[in-house]
């Protein structure tokens, strides 16, 4: 039985359809990357962030991106949680951790009526919602498509399913880390919910 889901959203240039490492991504859509190969498609719910990959391919087919890739600063990582937040009320989403890091965000969101291809769409879709609204989106002003803002957060996500307690408090335990390991300071969302009894662990407040 699926306990949680590891979520983790790539922000606009980070994690391309065709990186080395592999992807969630079945074709490359931007004409701008092909040149770089196809998708390169990964093993299902597998985590390939420290494979070995040929860098230099990686950081040009970045370069040769329509826009820069995102980076995220403090004001923006507020509103995305601010999102996170909103959607949680909303939906009635556990959420147990959260880590909002410059170039992408993890979480791990306990099971839920709605599928996690829902819920993923829901929650990227309510901070794209907040940084547009806080007038702090990185591409505020500009039309993409359909004259909308361009997007600021990859097409795809990367899930990883929890069938077990000791998984989902090891997964806890990596988000929690992650701002740690960026050389960021501890976070602490309002809309996280502590993990039942099993796990507790001390945390700096962020929000």
């Amino acid at each position: 039985m699926i306990l949680a889901h590891h979520l983790i959203y790539s922000a606009y240039g980070f994690w391309l359809p065709n990186d080395p490492r592999g992807s969630e991504s079945s074709y490359v859509r931007n004409e701008l990357l092909r040149e770089f190969g196809s998708a390169t498609k990964a093993q299902e719910h597998e985590f390939v962030a420290h494979k070995p990959h040929d860098w230099a391919k990686r950081f040009a087919a970045k370069a040769a991106l329509e826009y820069a890739p995102v980076r995220f600063n403090g004001i923006q990582a507020r509103a995305i949680g601010v999102g996170y937040r909103n959607s949680v009320a909303r939906s009635n989403i556990t959420i147990w951790a959260c880590a909002v890091l410059p170039d992408h965000v993890h979480l791990v969101v306990a099971a839920h009526r709605l599928s996690i291809e829902t819920l993923a769409g829901l929650l990227k879709g309510a901070a794209t919602t907040q940084l547009v609204k806080d007038d702090v989106h990185p591409f505020q002003g500009l039309k993409g498509l359909k004259d909308r803002v361009p997007p600021c957060f990859a097409r795809k996500w990367w899930v990883i399913f929890k069938d077990n307690e000791e998984s989902v408090v090891n997964a806890i335990k990596y988000v929690e880390r992650n701002p740690l390991k960026a050389g960021l300071p501890a976070q602490k969302w309002k809309f996280v919910a502590p993990y039942p009894e099993q796990y507790q662990a001390p945390r700096a407040e962020t929000e």
